[in-house]
């Protein structure tokens, strides 16, 4: 490792043995860094100095309008940030600042000033509540925190049990001892701190944990090579692109599709508070958004608003966080003639290793590894399966798993490889099928069953807004497979929709798989990111 910039070295200190990191790879001329880097100067001071100064960096709405923010704006403001932390705040290279707020402007500011001063971005999703918040603040020694003014309750109710954090500033705010008041007067230059590509960046805590949260550890080189691969290779986009989405940018998801991925092509981003499908929909139309990232339920239901309405100047749809249903994704298609992009990522991988473009999309099949990547199929024990075969999905590629001082890297990375938790298929050509989460697999009679594959038989029926497939225990079969149903408007559960949606799944693949129970709900249970909640669905009757 190259000599660190860090006077705080907690996380370099709690970082896997080196014996148990993934084997990281380099091969791509694009991926190819430095061993100085910091990754805020290279998406911010260097577009301004490559004449970007003047162009949109930033959309928000204000009063119902657009407003942009420039690169050079940008630029300035997060300079002043970064003056602040070190001036007023204490903040000294290597000291982890827990960064809380919806996606806005300033939100995005104080990420870039914090790493422009060589602090330790660990971002929180704006619903977490007291409980997941300390467990985070504690694990990751958060000694300041920067908090839009609006999510101070629960930080505050965190904060007793949080001995580390001393002091805790709010932003949108304006008022005595906000953030804004510290910036009011400072110039607008900042000395970028000289950190090593292989210092730590940001600290990223897994969304939909059960139990302990796992901070996963990313470097400045890896938030650089996660915008040099995926986007570059499969999304290709352009100055003139503006993106939008709902993932927040305390998700890895949202960090690289609505914050580094525009700022690295010199393109623009429009940061809105809360999204639904509607409101997602008029966004696009009234910024002229040209790429979208959201998850497959955002997609399924915007299709018939986008068939009805229209979707303006939108041309690339990134799927990711869940399972895209080939449903969902030919529904889509119909409505709008747009080809989603699929993807799989992982937040221990920073974002999206598995994808293909829309003229390479294959039915069924997410698509195949992005260039800088490898993956392959593995059984239990780690050797190669054959093309067809199910097993699990291992990678290796410019970024990898280090998790912050938890045991649980041995499980994650095996010899050299990281193995991701999915369960996977890839043909003779490369493309690799999604089967479900290898602790989700269920196992009814003897069969292994894959959930998301009856889900996206389920879809296909008219009566079917949503659903959910989990297996649950039966004296006899081990467990059968169970569907928890959100139906569409006209619709109302009954004994004879039961056996109508088992019949129907039957038809649409081996009658094995049809779900032996099926309940209906309101809604499904999920995380802010968007992923499906299984363990909550196997709790209901």
């Amino acid at each position: 490792m190259a000599r660190t910039a860090h006077l705080d070295t907690f996380a370099r200190d709690n970082l896997p043995p080196r014996s148990q990191w993934p084997e990281l790879v380099f091969e791509r001329p694009e991926l190819q860094y430095p061993e100085r880097a910091n990754c805020a100067a290279a998406l911010l001071d260097a577009m301004v100095a490559a004449g970007h100064g003047e162009r949109p960096a930033l959309w928000a709405p204000v009063d119902g309008k657009p407003v942009a923010c420039t690169y050079r704006q940008l630029l300035a403001r997060a300079n002043r940030i970064a003056r602040a932390l070190t001036d007023d705040l204490g903040l000294v290279p290597g000291k982890r600042v827990l960064l809380r707020g919806p996606n806005n402007p300033m939100m995005a500011a104080c990420w870039l000033g914090i790493v422009k001063a060589g602090g330790i971005v660990v971002a929180t999703m704006p619903l977490l509540r007291a409980k997941e918040l300390t467990q985070i603040a504690v694990k990751a020694r958060c000694s300041l925190a920067l908090c839009d003014t609006r999510l101070l309750d629960e930080l505050e109710q965190a904060r007793p049990d949080c001995p580390d954090l001393k002091r805790i500033v709010p932003f949108n705010d304006g008022g005595d001892g906000s953030l804004e008041t510290l910036l009011a007067g400072k110039p607008d230059s900042f000395d970028n701190v000289d950190t090593a590509a292989d210092d730590v960046a940001l600290i990223a805590f897994t969304s939909g944990t059960t139990g302990e949260p796992k901070g996963t550890m990313h470097f400045h080189r890896d938030v650089l090579a996660m915008c040099d691969a995926f986007p570059r290779s499969v999304l290709k986009p352009a100055p003139d692109d503006v993106f939008c989405g709902t993932p927040p940018l305390a998700f890895t998801f949202g960090l690289g599709g609505l914050l580094c991925f525009p700022l690295r092509f010199g393109a623009s981003t429009v940061l809105v508070e809360k999204l639904m499908p509607d409101t997602l929909l008029q966004t696009i139309r009234d910024f002229k958004a040209t790429v979208c990232f959201t998850a497959p339920t955002f997609w399924r239901l915007m299709a018939p608003l986008a068939a009805k309405d229209g979707i303006g100047r939108l041309k690339k749809c990134v799927s990711a966080g869940e399972a895209l249903p080939d449903a969902t994704r030919q529904l889509w298609k119909r409505a709008t003639g747009i080809e989603i992009i699929d993807g799989i990522g992982a937040t221990e991988m920073i974002h999206i290793f598995i994808s293909s473009p829309p003229e390479e999309v294959r039915p069924g099949a997410i698509g195949r590894v992005v260039p800088g990547y490898r993956a392959r199929i593995v059984d239990d024990d780690g050797n190669p399966l054959p093309p067809g075969e199910v097993g699990r999905l291992a990678v290796q590629g410019p970024t990898g798993c280090r998790y912050l001082a938890d045991a649980r890297q041995s499980q994650y990375v095996r010899d050299g490889w990281n193995l991701t938790g999915d369960a996977f298929s890839m043909d003779a050509d490369g493309y690799f099928t999604f089967q479900a989460r290898t602790d989700d697999m269920i196992i009814s009679a003897g069969y292994n069953i894959a959930g998301p594959e009856v889900e996206g038989a389920l879809l296909l029926h008219p009566a079917v807004a949503e659903c959910g497939v989990v297996g649950v225990p039966d004296d006899e079969r081990g467990q059968i497979v169970k569907a928890v149903v959100v139906l569409r408007e006209g619709h109302v559960p009954s004994d004879a929709l039961v056996r109508e949606l088992q019949d129907f799944v039957k038809q649409a693949i081996a009658p094995y798989k049809y779900p032996r129970a099926v309940t209906f709900a309101a809604s499904l249970p999920r995380t802010e990111t968007g992923k499906l909640q299984r363990f909550r669905l196997r709790q209901t009757t």
